[in-house]
């Protein structure tokens, strides 16, 4: 099962890779890692995307919490949770195809921010599922080129009382 660990930490340089090490060491692969500062200053907040169980991810988030820098970890998946990603497309665009593509980004409420002669460029911002989704939708254009934020995620507001 993916699970989404959230991990607040000083903000000191080599965090990160005492970090990505710790998670690597033990043999999990990260499929997805933000990070970035908070709104209390000299603090950062790392957005981890891991494949494990539950059990995997208890012992993790244990090993985590040795972090001499680590302030609070948290495995959102155990409780209700927003997360968000955000990617550029770079897609084939003839002037014979543009319409119908600018139709399907129109669906999935994603943005043109660059058009070339034979190009756009979009802007898609969602959850995993929408993400994968467009750029299933847009394979048959052509998809030339993509970078992608990992996940960003934060529990649910008011519904953290609720899950402890």
């Amino acid at each position: 099962m993916k699970r989404t660990l959230s991990v607040l930490t000083e903000d000191h340089p080599g965090v990160l890779a005492r970090l990505s090490n710790l998670i690597s060491r033990r043999g999990y692969n990260v499929e997805s890692l933000s990070v970035t500062r908070t709104h209390r200053s000299g603090l950062s907040r790392f957005t981890i995307v891991v494949e494990a169980d539950e059990t995997s991810s208890k012992q993790m988030i244990k090993q985590l919490e040795k972090l001499v820098e680590a302030v609070e970890v948290k495995d959102l998946t155990q409780g209700p949770f927003v997360e968000r990603r955000m990617m550029l497309v770079k897609v084939r665009a003839s002037p014979e195809e543009r319409h119908n593509l600018l139709q399907t980004a129109e669906v999935f409420r994603s943005r043109v921010v660059d058009v070339g002669s034979d190009a756009v460029i979009l802007e898609v911002t969602g959850d995993a599922e929408k993400v994968e989704a467009l750029l299933r939708t847009l394979e048959p254009f052509g998809v030339l080129e993509m970078a992608g934020s990992g996940a960003v995620a934060l529990g649910r507001a008011g519904f953290e009382t609720l899950s402890n």
